[in-house]
């Protein structure tokens, strides 16, 4: 067991922890509170240059031409960058663990996908000729017909958003176009049920609106390198980003973070260090870019928009025996982090309820709206009220008290898990009873003496005969992207498609999942804790 050398650290961390109740004070408390705290934006370096960004105006379109004439005489442009000018302009964040494959252009190229895409960066001497160096360049722009809605985006003859991904919906293990959990037989279930209830449930894409926009600066090093300020939340991922997206060693960059003004997921994607570190590179000067409010609240990444179905079916004694669930995540134009989110989603289903029959299908789902990202438990949050939503009109349904109606239903320990693993630790019965001690709900005594550590396990553990659906077949190439460094084709044209392989005998399945994506703790089943 790894330990920290108490003689070392002794200051640094009590094991005993013993904190609840007492009054710590926070390590950074100090500094906020007499506005000393250091952000990114508090560096002011000799001869810094500012780089501003031209955006679509247009949800999916065409670029026919871009004319920088005007532009190139403004007064203080030091440097316009294209697409051209990005090393290796397609990446998708989640590719450095390879689990998805490269979608998203730093600069678009050949068409923009979502309204507020950047298209072409401009630095200059001052933020104020930034600007108007950008409002001088013309783009000659072909709309075509865009897609907002999950459910139109997956029907025949829709618009594709992405062509990385055809039908609009993200590929999972190279075959599926979403998640799946299968558990019992729920339409038997249904049909034994007293009741059954199914419901919609609509939650719209949500800004972080953090204090500090995002940003950062990047300067020239004396040793070759390149030092960049940052308000990223992922520290390591923006510069292995940055490293991939630039195309040199990831010891080239010097990272430095520390206080984020407010992020809460929203600065985890890699936004603004790329084209600062590339403004220093092609200007040999520091260049600083920072969101203003309209690009952070307009074009900054949100949560995403969910919709979620649940059909439940009811005995009249408040057993919930079966759960169906269908969701949809919006990606919006690109991946970023959504197809994770859809894997937490899954992992988390059916809630913290044993229910005896659950299935599942979660999509991934391209729009052309804004790409979202992270935000406090994405992937869980939406699904837990949608559920518990439900949890209240279920309880209704039968005539139970809503908090009662957890209370049986809730995981017990021993019981079995829809992913095929025992229940442990669990707590919810004593969460709900001290709730309803605080609040003075008054709950009937036998819901008063249930425990999480009694009644579990038995029949509950066991595993039902559960109807599997036929596996499509597996595609011939190799979907997964790695990180090796391969020529890539002139970033003004888009990158042609490889050509398919043979097919070859399919390889043993190997120990670890092979893109990666181990390290996310419910993602694969490995647990941190």
């Amino acid at each position: 067991m790894l330990e920290l050398r108490k003689d070392i650290f002794a200051d640094e961390r009590d094991d005993n922890l013993k904190e609840i109740g007492k009054g710590t004070q926070r390590q950074d408390m100090l500094g906020h509170v007499t506005g000393t705290s250091t952000y990114f934006n508090d560096h002011q370096l000799q001869g810094m240059l500012h780089l501003k960004v031209l955006r679509s105006p247009h949800a999916h379109a065409r670029i026919r031409r871009i004319d920088t004439a005007e532009a190139e005489r403004s007064p203080g442009v030091r440097r316009i960058i294209r697409g051209a000018d990005v090393p290796r302009n397609l990446n998708t964040l989640l590719s450095l663990i390879n689990f998805g494959k490269d979608d998203e252009p730093t600069l678009a190229f050949d068409k923009v996908r979502y309204k507020g895409e950047p298209v072409l960066a401009i630095v200059a001497d001052s933020p104020r000729e930034a600007f108007e160096a950008v409002a001088k360049v013309h783009v000659d722009y072909e709309p075509l017909p865009a897609v907002f809605d999950v459910e139109e985006a997956l029907k025949a003859g829709a618009p594709v958003v992405n062509e990385t991904y055809p039908k609009n919906t993200f590929t999972y293990h190279d075959i599926y176009d979403h998640q799946k959990l299968r558990f019992g037989d729920v339409e038997r279930a249904f049909a034994s049920a007293d009741h059954v209830i199914e419901q919609r449930y609509q939650m719209s894409p949500i800004e972080h609106a953090p204090t500090e926009t995002n940003g950062s600066i990047a300067a020239p090093d004396t040793n070759g390198r390149y030092v960049v300020y940052t308000s990223t939340q992922a520290l390591f991922f923006s510069l292995d980003t940055c490293a991939k997206i630039l195309d040199v060693p990831s010891n080239t960059f010097h990272f430095i973070g520390g206080t984020v003004g407010g992020g809460f997921g929203g600065k985890v994607d890699t936004l603004t260090e790329p084209l600062a570190i590339l403004g220093a590179m092609l200007t040999g000067r520091p260049v600083r870019y920072i969101f203003g409010r309209e690009e952070e609240m307009q074009y900054g990444p949100p949560r995403g928009a969910e919709r979620i179905y649940l059909k439940d079916g009811v005995m009249r004694d408040g057993r919930i025996v079966a759960r169906k669930v269908r969701a949809y995540f919006d990606s919006g134009a690109y991946t970023r982090l959504s197809s994770y989110a859809v894997v937490k989603c899954v992992a988390h289903l059916p809630g913290p309820y044993t229910i005896p029959n659950v299935y599942g299908d979660v999509y991934c789902v391209f729009t052309n709206r804004t790409p979202a990202t992270a935000m406090r438990g994405f992937g869980v949050t939406a699904m837990d009220f949608a559920i518990e939503c439900q949890m209240d009109k279920l309880a209704h349904l039968v005539g139970m008290d809503p908090m009662e109606f957890r209370l049986l239903n809730a995981y017990r320990d021993g019981d079995m898990k829809a992913h095929r693993r025992e229940a442990k630790n669990t707590a919810l019965i004593e969460c709900v009873q001290v709730a309803a001690e605080k609040a003075k709900w008054p709950l009937r005594e036998e819901f008063k003496r249930m425990s999480s550590r009694k009644d579990g396990g038995g029949a509950r553990a066991a595993i039902p005969a559960t109807t599997k659906d036929a596996a499509p077949a597996r595609a011939a190439t190799q979907q997964r992207t790695s990180y090796d460094r391969l020529p890539q084709p002139a970033a003004h044209a888009q990158p042609p498609q490889p050509t398919p392989p043979a097919p070859v005998a399919p390889a043993p399945a190997p120990q670890q999942p092979s893109h990666g994506a181990i390290r996310f703790s419910s993602v694969f089943g490995s647990r941190r804790r």
